[in-house]
């Protein structure tokens, strides 16, 4: 473990810590090293889910009827 990490006390439920302790023991990998990286991916998706959503603010906002107008129109439905 790097200098720099911070240790924390997380409570985990017992069937998930059993999970974690066996995948840790058949990927070589520490239980913090398994949690750091799902929490890392698990972030990297929140960021990624926010910048969309920041570009979409952009879009112009249509009614459900238009919606379903323009779906029409071009085949879609």
């Amino acid at each position: 473990m790097s200098e720099l990490s911070k240790r924390s006390t997380v409570y985990f439920e017992p069937e998930i810590h059993h999970a974690l302790k066996i995948k840790a023991a058949t990927t070589d990998q520490s239980v913090s090293e398994i949690v750091n990286e799902a929490l890392r991916v698990s972030l990297q998706e929140d960021r990624e889910d926010l910048k969309t959503i920041e570009e979409r603010l952009k879009e112009p906002i249509i009614s459900y009827e238009e919606l379903l107008e323009d779906l029409k129109s071009h085949g879609k439905i």
